[in-house]
């Protein structure tokens, strides 16, 4: 799955909320200082472009829409990052958030508890 830049994701952050939208609603959801509209409509095109928004026509625009799931694309981002930064071991992860003091061991247990969740 191809990754998206930071004002990409910003967008399907937005389109994942809404569920779908025009330029002007995805815009109205944006934190100021809020970009041009030209620059979201450009954004929301390279998104089409990479087939992770697909359109609607509505009168004279266009109502856009998530072609993928953010479960999917979170799923995806994950896993690169393990793979990138971790050589692929959630293990190391995990250790790497712990040794930060990032992560409590009462979130490690709680996270230990899903995990024997799902093995259940």
């Amino acid at each position: 799955m191809k990754q998206l830049t930071k004002a990409e994701e910003e967008i399907m952050q937005i389109l994942w909320d809404l569920g779908e939208g025009n330029v002007a609603s995805i815009l109205e959801e944006m934190p100021e200082p809020k970009p041009a509209y030209n620059t979201v409509s450009t954004i929301v095109r390279i998104l089409e472009t990479k087939e992770f928004v697909g359109y609607k026509k509505q009168g004279r625009g266009h109502i856009y829409f998530p072609l993928v799931a953010k479960s999917d694309y979170s799923s995806a981002s994950m896993s690169k990052m393990v793979n990138d930064y971790f050589n692929g071991s959630f293990k190391s992860m995990v250790s790497f958030f712990v040794k930060k003091k990032e992560m409590s061991a009462s979130e490690l247990e709680s996270i230990l508890k899903e995990i024997n969740k799902k093995d259940d």
